[in-house]
């Protein structure tokens, strides 16, 4: 992980160039081999680790470029998932390494895009390219499957291309 400043820095640059709308960055889910408890290695999405620098699984960021806000949201574990996984340092403490105040837990992900589409505000989304990804796509904007892979924002990706 690198110091704050690089992902703040990171993020200002992508907001400056979308100019407005909400931009939201999917990381990566835990994706199973053959049961839902074997799990492969964990990878992170490449453009979320980018942009946020945070390499665990359930994470989405959004930037709302209209607010100026950074906000991350995910869930810490429970006590329960802490038994067999062991400690892992809250969202909170991490957000604060890589420079985003507002920490929601992932609930509030799907009242944060409600709010924003009632608003008639852009959502800009990179291609997705993991099954998980289009059906999160799916529940979290109200899309038919196949619709999502076609409704990424072409001025992001130019965007997020343009900066790495």
């Amino acid at each position: 992980m690198f110091d704050k400043n690089t992902y703040v820095g990171r993020r200002r640059k992508l907001k400056n160039a979308i100019g407005s709308g909400l931009i939201l960055l999917l990381g990566n889910e835990e994706s199973s081999m053959n049961y839902r408890d074997n799990l492969y290695p964990f990878r992170q999405d490449s453009s979320f680790l980018y942009f946020f620098g945070i390499d665990q699984p359930g994470l989405a960021g959004v930037l709302d470029v209209d607010a100026d806000q950074e906000i991350l949201f995910g869930d810490d574990l429970t006590t329960e998932q802490i038994v067999w996984t062991g400690f892992r340092e809250p969202l909170r403490e991490t957000s604060d390494r890589v420079g985003v105040e507002l920490v929601r837990n992932k609930l509030q992900l799907h009242v944060k895009l409600a709010e924003a589409s009632a608003r008639h505000q852009k959502i800009h989304y990179l291609p997705p390219y993991r099954p998980e990804q289009i059906d999160l796509l799916q529940s979290l904007l109200g899309l038919q499957a196949a619709a999502v892979p076609e409704m990424f924002s072409v001025d992001l990706i130019k965007a997020v291309v343009a900066q790495r």
